[in-house]
């Protein structure tokens, strides 16, 4: 593996800064890759474990924390709103192509989880990245998951409009827990999710657990089938029988038109994708198998 050292990175985001770590090699980096990572999570946690995988390979990678999370700025707190990630990870683009230390080297994307949707939707409209690979990527169908939560679907949006009506009215975020060792009123109600987000597994400082409860407003309509066929670059998808919604990664999967390959690996859950290195290491040596490939020969513009 390759000797890498971290720095810090900042960039501008719709008026926000915001806080990342660039993992470089000790050598010229074959390109640069940005890592998005799951619901409510920061830059220490998967999307970092996935940078120090990926720089520990020759590339030049950034894990940071999106506004409203961890370091960076903005408010609500623990907003997630998908269209404000996107748009993060496109200002993340702009910030490496103007960087010294990046400004040259072609753009990839890695997202993690819900990670993996907003990096969809940003590779989809973002022609400067060059290859997408989704970790057991969430791939929503807003009409499947309208199905899903039956009779709970519009309670959730009402309660989350008025959550935002009573921030723009106050200032006031409603908020509940990310995580609870007994579920309940959270964002993720798997006890695995908690078993990571809620013990020292997961634990660094930089994470709150905590979901502005208007978020759903957002991320309930939010759609990611329907961008596949969008997607005009070579996309590596990765997966397990065991990660969250596998039927939704083989249709995201063959909705694809652009070059893809997946790879189905096996796994305990969803979760040890974000921290367990049998499964990070294989996935770092097919980001770099496939980014190598798919990638070098394009340069950012």
């Amino acid at each position: 593996m390759v000797v890498m050292r971290q720095e810090h990175f900042e960039f501008g985001s719709n008026g926000e800064r915001l806080i990342g770590t660039l993992y470089l090699p000790s050598g010229r980096a074959a390109a640069a890759v940005i890592t998005t990572g799951p619901l409510t999570s920061v830059k220490e946690q998967a999307a970092g474990a996935y940078a120090k995988a990926i720089a520990a390979r020759g590339f030049a990678a950034l894990a940071f924390d999106h506004r409203c999370f961890g370091e960076s700025g903005g408010r609500p707190r623990q907003f997630e709103n998908p269209a404000a990630k996107v748009e993060d990870i496109r200002n993340a683009v702009t910030a490496l192509a103007s960087d010294e230390r990046t400004r040259d080297l072609t753009v990839g994307a890695v997202g993690v989880c819900a990670g993996g949707g907003y990096m969809a939707a940003a590779v989809a409209q973002d022609l400067r990245i060059r290859a997408f690979a989704g970790v057991a990527g969430v791939y929503s169908d807003a009409a499947q998951t309208r199905q899903w939560m039956g009779q709970n679907f519009q309670p959730a949006i009402d309660r989350a409009l008025a959550a935002e009506e009573q921030w723009q009215k106050t200032g006031k975020a409603e908020t509940i827990p990310a995580v609870a060792p007994d579920g309940g009123d959270v964002a993720m109600p798997l006890r695995e999710a908690y078993e990571f987000y809620g013990t020292s597994r997961g634990a660094t400082p930089n994470y709150v657990n905590a979901f502005a409860v208007q978020s759903r407003a957002y991320t309930l309509p939010f759609d990611v089938l329907s961008i596949a066929p969008e997607i005009g670059v070579p996309t590596l998808v990765v997966h397990s029988e065991k990660a969250l919604a596998p039927q939704l990664a083989r249709r995201f999967f063959a909705a694809l038109l652009a070059p893809k390959q997946e790879l189905w690996l096996r796994s305990e859950g969803q979760i040890d994708f974000y921290d367990d290195p049998r499964l990070i290491e294989p996935v770092a040596d097919a980001v770099l198998q496939f980014f190598t490939t798919s990638s070098r020969k394009h340069a950012i513009r």
